[in-house]
């Protein structure tokens, strides 16, 4: 038996080969799983529950499609879809994680989640982000009719884009000494997040022990999943 992670689709109408990756990902290898874990970002943008968009119908329809075959799926906000709610959760089956979460998988103690808050030298993205989860400012905008969510989701994308282009690669990645104190926090040598895009298992020592980051890709050109397995934790790239 298996554990399946995933992270950073950034599904969105206009790529649809995306799409159909993961519709095949949850027909195929995520059928007879353990368990199937969304690390955040599985959207492009998520302007609230109430949102139409047939995207999400059909999402929602074949995630519960894998819940009633017998693999339960969970799901950790992203920095883009932290807005995915209750009545999304209902409609697909997927059960709403913190964002931070210890699991015993198969005798290992490992902590996953979306990994943006690791990122603490982009002092901006922090700034930002603290702003946009207080929840009178989430109330707020969800009480906005959808035309004018989406121009804002729009010049928010717009914006994050052009800021981020100007930022280096060193302070858009995650800080180590943040990975390092998350880690002994929750007292674990395991760590699987998302959100950078760089795809890698990071060596380290953590409670003077040895230790394990497993970052997730993007599914951009192809797609990318942790597989763990009492024997093994596996990074694994596939096609669509």
């Amino acid at each position: 038996m298996a554990t399946h992670f995933i992270a950073d689709l950034h599904l969105q109408t206009e790529e649809p080969a995306i799409t159909a990756g993961f519709l095949r990902f949850l027909r195929g290898e995520a059928r007879g799983s353990e368990g199937l874990y969304i690390l955040g970002d599985l959207f492009e943008a998520w302007i609230g529950d109430d949102d139409p968009t047939p995207l999400h119908a059909e999402i929602a329809r074949e995630i519960r499609a894998l819940v009633a075959s017998g693999t339960p799926c969970y799901f950790i906000h992203g920095n883009r879809d932290f807005l995915l709610g209750r009545r999304f959760a209902r409609e697909s089956g997927m059960q709403l994680l913190a964002q931070e979460k210890v699991l015993n998988l198969y005798g290992r103690r490992v902590l996953i989640m979306h990994g943006d808050t690791l990122c603490t030298d982009d002092v901006q993205y922090q700034a930002f982000r603290r702003k946009v989860h207080t929840p009178w400012i989430q109330a707020l905008f969800l009480a906005l009719p959808l035309f004018i969510r989406r121009k804002i989701a729009r010049r928010m994308r717009s914006g994050s884009r052009a800021a981020n282009g100007h930022k280096s690669e060193a302070i858009m990645d995650i800080n180590p000494q943040a990975v390092t104190a998350v880690m002994e926090k929750h007292q674990v040598q395991w760590l699987i997040h998302g959100h950078t895009h760089r795809p890698q298992v990071h060596a380290l020592t953590v409670n003077g022990q040895s230790a394990s980051r497993v970052v997730l890709g993007a599914w951009h050109t192809e797609g990318s999943m942790v597989k763990a397995t009492a024997d093994s934790v596996e990074l694994i790239a596939f096609p669509f």
